[in-house]
């Protein structure tokens, strides 16, 4: 239909002009000086005008484009420059993440030759030489990003810091990082660099503030902060206990860092099969029991009763042990701390009973010990030195 529509249109228009045409329109008459006289049709005189115009309408144009070609080149060249800059940033991102890095070394320097902010293409290039361990090339890429604007010099610091921390350089990623932001306020990038750094340098008090911190953010998931507070808080406890004072002083420290773990993290196995021996070095087993207590009633566990035997009131543990027999009469764990308690109250021969059904269940070396120790204290000679025996036995299967 709009097809015909335009048929149509066209149509009339020929009609119209060829009826305008057939019209006599007059003469045009042109009086030259020197009694010349020129004379047109109007008509030829329109279709030349009209010619005319449009011959020196195309001229015009003609001489403004040979002008403006210099500036026309000169653009076509800037575009093709930025089209190369990027296209050598491209390749070196997707070389250096493949591995590459000499290939991304090379496009990181062609993007660097022809981009006007080259300092992505700097970054680039000092990983990728850094990569290459070529520690002179990347000190002079990393020494070329030396802007003053704040944002090139996080880059630098940031990018630096990283690169201490898989080169194990510790120390300098520490103060990289202080310079940065050395009011304590990091972004969560920085954050994580530096509890990396923290718990490699052994600085637990900063690292557990970070850990909680992160977590709050939600840059750390539970799964992943768990075992990172374990340790933070095991090694807490081992630089408490291991520390220079008196046993009294370092005895309430301990206490009161125990109290101050949240009752959640406190719960974790992991560290109580740590906690539970170290609180026993210092003679405060008693401290952990309940929470061991409650573990085994909530979930047993073979390897955390074993270390039952270590915390504290004899008598009590002996008897809540006990009390858990009937339900793990086979469990090599249980049966170990109820021997080690029974020796603790010269109760020999449960002792010697109790020791024996774990080693039936489950052979260690600790109870082949644990009975050779107990038959010295009863002189039994021959049945020491079988146990002493079996213990090294053990041993040197390993």
């Amino acid at each position: 239909m709009r097809v015909l529509i335009w048929i149509i249109i066209i149509f009339a228009l020929a009609v119209g002009l060829s009826m305008l045409a057939s019209q006599n329109w007059g003469y045009v008459q042109f009086v030259v000086p020197k009694s010349w006289l020129v004379q047109m049709p109007a008509k030829l005189f329109v279709v030349a005008l009209l010619a005319a115009f449009i011959a020196v309408y195309l001229l015009i144009r003609l001489m403004r484009n040979a002008l403006s070609l210099p500036e026309a080149v000169g653009q076509w060249r800037e575009r093709r420059r930025r089209l190369q800059a990027d296209r050598s940033l491209r390749e070196a991102v997707v070389t250096l993440h493949e591995g590459r890095y000499a290939k991304a070394l090379k496009f990181a320097e062609k993007a660097y030759e022809t981009s006007d902010s080259p300092e992505a293409a700097i970054l680039l290039a000092a990983r990728a030489a850094h990569a290459l361990c070529d520690e002179d090339r990347y000190r002079e890429w990393i020494g070329r990003l030396g802007g003053e604007e704040e944002k090139v010099q996080a880059a630098r610091l940031m990018t630096e810091a990283e690169l201490a921390v898989i080169s194990r350089d510790y120390e300098e990623a520490a103060k990289k990082l202080d310079i940065l932001q050395p009011d304590g306020r990091r972004n969560i990038a920085a954050m994580r660099l530096l509890l990396r750094v923290s718990m490699a340098l052994w600085r637990w008090d900063e690292s557990l503030r970070l850990i909680r911190l992160l977590r709050k953010h939600k840059a750390l998931t539970e799964e992943q902060a768990r075992p990172l507070l374990c340790r933070v808080h095991i090694e807490r406890l081992r630089a408490c206990a291991d520390g220079d004072g008196d046993d009294n002083s370092k005895n309430d420290v301990l206490s009161e860092m125990w109290k101050a773990i949240p009752a959640e993290e406190r719960e974790d196995r992991r560290l109580m099969l740590e906690a539970v021996p170290l609180f026993a070095r210092m003679g405060k087993g008693y401290v952990v029991r309940r929470t061991v207590e409650r573990l085994l009633d909530a979930e047993w566990d073979t390897a955390l009763a074993r270390l039952y035997g270590l915390c504290g009131d004899i008598g009590a543990c002996l008897s809540k042990g006990e009390n858990w027999l009937p339900d793990h009469r086979e469990d090599p764990g249980l049966l170990f701390s109820l021997g080690r308690l029974c020796a603790e109250l010269q109760l020999w021969g449960k002792a010697v009973e109790y020791f024996e059904l774990s080693l039936r269940w489950q052979p260690e070396v600790e109870t082949h010990l644990a009975l050779a120790n107990l038959f010295k204290r009863l002189e039994r000679d021959e049945d020491e030195q079988k146990h002493y025996r079996a213990a090294a036995e053990m041993v040197a299967a390993w």
